[in-house]
């Protein structure tokens, strides 16, 4: 059954549910916060348009600041506007920032903990035609491995916003991973959002394996499961945004509950959101997990839904994954 408590849409696999990329998250989120908060910066490196900043840019202009293509550039200028009070927000592809520009954000921003955000864009295969060199999957590694760096993964566009704004409001550098595609809206402004908490989307009596996904495949994980119900093997779902600091006590919960894990992520499975969640589980609680994500390769130019079905993240690859490791 769903959790009730997650206020989720009524009709959650309807074929017309509302679908939009999680970078209008950041649009929105961050002109909110600015509202809210005149000491909010947004720094965009010649990508406005794409990122949604140039919505941000139509509110406050004299609060927005296009540095070019100079990404490096872009994240010492955050550091320096940290220094003086202000709250900066640096967006480009999540493949130049932080991809491009990792030494300065490493140097400038989380050694000294300077309070940025560091907005990665375009995040993961379902870039779709971009093709691999735009096609960021190991960002979340890199991010959660910086000292002091949040690290935060949206599931969609209304809780894209959420964490925009509470990440605004949070003192310390930060890391906000969105995309491109339009995904599924599968939380309302309703749904609760607190950076460090993890949100149970679906719970089972007994369950076989406990589905822990992040991003916008949480819903896909739901998907996979409502399958999975259907021919008689019930499963939970528990959506984690934030991958570091990780909601340890739920996730723990969940898999020792099931007695078994399946990680969910549009990343590289080395380093990123499944290789926390092993962390954690082989210290407190040893268990069978299994990781689902990019697996030690680079993507491929192709239509977003293509890219997924052919890494096996569809909800019936999902599905297929987690029908083979229960019953092996």
């Amino acid at each position: 059954m769903l959790n009730p408590e997650a206020h989720l849409c009524d009709q959650l696999f309807a074929d017309d549910i509302e679908r939009a990329p999680t970078r209008d998250g950041f649009g929105t989120g961050t002109v909110e916060a600015g509202t809210t908060d005149s000491n909010v910066l947004v720094l965009c490196a010649d990508l406005s348009e794409s990122t949604r900043a140039e919505w941000f840019e139509k509110e406050f202009p004299e609060r927005f600041i296009e540095v070019g293509i100079g990404e490096q550039n872009m994240a010492a200028l955050g550091s320096g506007f940290a220094a003086v009070g202000k709250v900066p927000f640096i967006a480009s592809y999540a493949a130049f920032n932080p991809g491009r520009n990792y030494e300065q954000i490493r140097t400038t921003i989380a050694l000294n903990r300077a309070n940025v955000k560091v907005c990665g864009m375009h995040a993961g295969v379902s870039v779709g035609p971009d093709g691999a060199t735009h096609q960021m999957l190991e960002d979340l590694g890199l991010m959660r491995m910086l000292p002091g760096m949040m690290v935060i993964a949206p599931g969609d566009a209304v809780e894209a916003k959420k964490a925009v704004i509470a990440a605004a409001r949070y003192e310390g550098p930060v890391y906000l991973r969105f995309g491109r595609a339009a995904t599924p809206v599968f939380t309302t402004t309703e749904t609760p959002f607190t950076i460090g908490a993890a949100l149970p989307l679906r719970d089972a009596a007994t369950p076989q394996a406990a589905l822990l996904s992040t991003g916008s495949l949480s819903y896909a994980a739901l998907e996979a499961a409502k399958l999975l119900a259907d021919e008689g093997v019930e499963t939970s779902v528990l959506h984690v945004p934030t991958i570091k600091p990780l909601d340890t006590a739920a996730i723990l919960a969940a898999a020792t509950k099931a007695g078994r894990a399946v990680t969910v992520e549009e990343h590289q499975i080395a380093g990123g959101f499944g290789s926390a969640v092993a962390e954690v589980l082989s210290i407190e609680r040893p268990l069978p997990l299994l990781r689902l994500g990019i697996k030690d390769e680079f993507g491929q130019s192709g239509a977003p839904d293509e890219l997924l079905a052919h890494y096996g993240l569809s909800a019936s690859g999902i599905a297929e994954s987690v029908r083979a490791f229960v019953r092996a």
